[in-house]
């Protein structure tokens, strides 16, 4: 129905139009003030493109366990190292320093600062050694070993949870069951059916001692 089409002035138009309505006392008023038309998109999302993804990926491309190593927490606001890096290399680049320097700055300081952050924590563990004291946790954790962190509790609940401990009772008790049927119906098979004699000399043979005269 073409009627349908448009906004609300020309769906009105249409109706006044087609005599289905009759004329509102507004549209007059909204017909020499008409309401704001906002360009529409052709659905297409545009691709963001930062300045420094490109040295992002060149990032990866030098250290590519830094994307399973280094954690990215996204309630925080501390960017991660391949971002840092790459704002190191544009920084550097406004200062007047070629892009080669740049990378081999930003990459120096990068090992830099993760050389240090493993010594404070090798730091770390030898003072609570000396104090008898177990090690704390490893401030600087990779992505992998905080994901492990956080399931361990749950690894270690299958053995103390009531609610996970009769489930797995449910499931064997079910398992013992199914178990006890199949050997009866295996054994039933076996030996329910009786012997049978098929064709040829011998089934003849004790055919004939089953027949009569």
């Amino acid at each position: 129905m073409s009627f349908m089409r448009g906004d609300l002035l020309t769906k009105t138009r249409k109706l006044v139009k087609g005599l289905a309505i009759a004329e509102p006392i507004w549209l007059r008023a909204m017909e020499k003030n008409p309401p704001a038309t906002f360009p529409r998109d052709d659905g297409k999302v545009p691709v963001l493109v930062l300045p420094e993804d490109r040295y992002v990926r060149k990032f990866f491309k030098l250290y590519p366990d830094s994307l399973y190593h280094d954690a990215v927490d996204l309630r925080s606001f501390n960017p991660p190292p391949a971002r840092v890096f790459a704002w190191r290399v544009l920084e550097l680049k406004d200062q007047g320093v070629s892009e080669e320097e740049a990378m081999a700055i930003a990459d120096m300081e990068y090992r830099a600062e993760k050389k240090s952050k493993k010594a404070a924590y090798t730091r770390l563990k030898q003072i609570a050694r000396l104090q008898g004291k177990r090690p704390p946790p490893n401030p600087f954790p990779s992505a992998i070993k905080q994901i492990q962190a956080e399931e361990r509790k749950y690894v270690r609940e299958r053995f103390t949870n009531p609610e996970v401990l009769e489930i797995a009772k449910k499931m064997k008790e079910q398992k013992a069951v199914d178990m006890q049927n199949r050997s009866r119906g295996g054994a039933g098979a076996r030996f329910g059916g009786g012997y049978r004699f098929g064709g040829g000399a011998f089934g003849n043979l004790i055919g004939g001692f089953g027949g009569g005269r």
